[in-house]
């Protein structure tokens, strides 16, 4: 089946870093029908080299250093569709590394960054996502998004967005929702989760369960979660791929949290499916499940259900993982317990 990958690659036939010459004069080579002028060719030269300089850390450093950064931002306006997408390229190739991420911050490049976010090219918007991605992964620049008020623009383009690109805001969002939630629970960004938490890519159901986990990880999203996914996350704990079952089962930890959540769990026979889940292979899964298991024991009627099942949690004991051995001997001691 065809994928919709945005291709980094120039039309074919175009090398846009030579100016051949033609009976003794400079032949110009044409991009999307228009001349390029011998600047614009310069620029586009400049950039290609910087492309692959930059691969190398050392050199990413020293770009930083002499001041690299502000004049990239300046390209990010430029008319020329390719001096744009060799300029995000670069800078997306220095998000990969702290340096480059700290000197993206330092010259407040992710504003001017936002820009881009309709550009008509492609391969502009997915290096521009891309840089996002990265930047979110620090917790400095997971802020520095939310400063510049990227929350509600990236939750729109999750309806319009190519699947690729889809990937990469729900990994951003993933990232700053940690950091705060409330901006995005303002912009309505559940009501488009929860329409992705269906999405037939694995990878997309996925990466919005994850989102709707850290967004349930505030005391306002935890409420959110219990009033508008609760009955789907449950369903997704038998989805087919355990990545989405365990980024469920983790929503699910915390929206059990709260004594609503508990309720709701219990009404939608929760439990049967988080117990399969504490047999799976993936320790990830295992272990957000027994947490929500756990929580679920602090109800008499659910602690009553599990006391059949303390077997289930007794093999956990011996767990390769040390956190799945941890949350098991609390799950046991809570399911266990008695009131004197």
């Amino acid at each position: 089946m065809a994928s919709t990958l945005v291709s980094a690659k120039l039309p074919p036939d175009v090398d846009p870093t030579k100016a051949p010459i033609a009976f003794g004069r400079r032949a110009l080579p044409k991009l999307n029908g228009e001349i390029q002028s011998p600047e614009v060719l310069t620029q586009q030269r400049a950039l290609m080299a910087l492309c692959d300089l930059v691969h190398d850390p050392e050199n990413i450093y020293q770009a930083v250093q002499i001041g690299f950064l502000e004049n990239l931002k300046t390209l990010l306006q430029h008319h020329d569709s390719t001096v744009r997408e060799k300029t995000t390229e670069i800078l997306y190739i220095v998000s990969m590394h702290n340096v480059g991420r700290q000197g993206l911050i330092q010259n407040a490049v992710i504003p001017v960054l936002t820009e881009l976010l309709d550009d008509p090219e492609d391969i502009c918007r997915k290096n521009t996502h891309q840089v996002f991605d990265m930047m979110a992964k620090l917790p400095e620049g997971a802020v520095d998004i939310l400063r510049a008020g990227l929350i509600p623009l990236l939750i729109l383009k999750l309806k319009t967005e190519s699947d690729e690109i889809q990937e990469l805001i729900l990994g951003t969002l993933s990232n700053c929702l940690r950091v705060e939630a409330s901006e995005a629970l303002a912009n309505d960004a559940i009501t488009v989760l929860k329409e992705k938490l269906t999405h037939p890519s694995v990878t997309i159901r996925s990466k919005a369960a994850q989102v709707v986990l850290e967004i349930g990880t505030h005391p306002e999203g935890k409420s959110t979660v219990c009033e508008e996914v609760f009955p789907l996350l449950v369903s997704l704990l038998e989805d087919t791929d355990p990545e989405v079952q365990a980024s469920a089962a983790g929503a699910l930890m915390f929206a059990t949290i709260k004594p609503k959540g508990r309720c709701l769990a219990l009404r939608a026979e929760a439990i049967p499916r988080l117990l399969k889940l504490v047999a799976e292979e993936n320790s990830k899964a295992r272990l957000n499940a027994i947490k929500t298991l756990t929580m679920l024991a602090e109800v008499a009627e659910g602690r009553r259900k599990l006391l059949e099942h303390t077997n289930t949690f007794q093999q956990c004991l011996r767990d390769p993982s040390e956190a799945v051995k941890r949350a098991a001997e609390i799950a046991i001691r809570v399911i266990q317990w008695k009131p004197f």
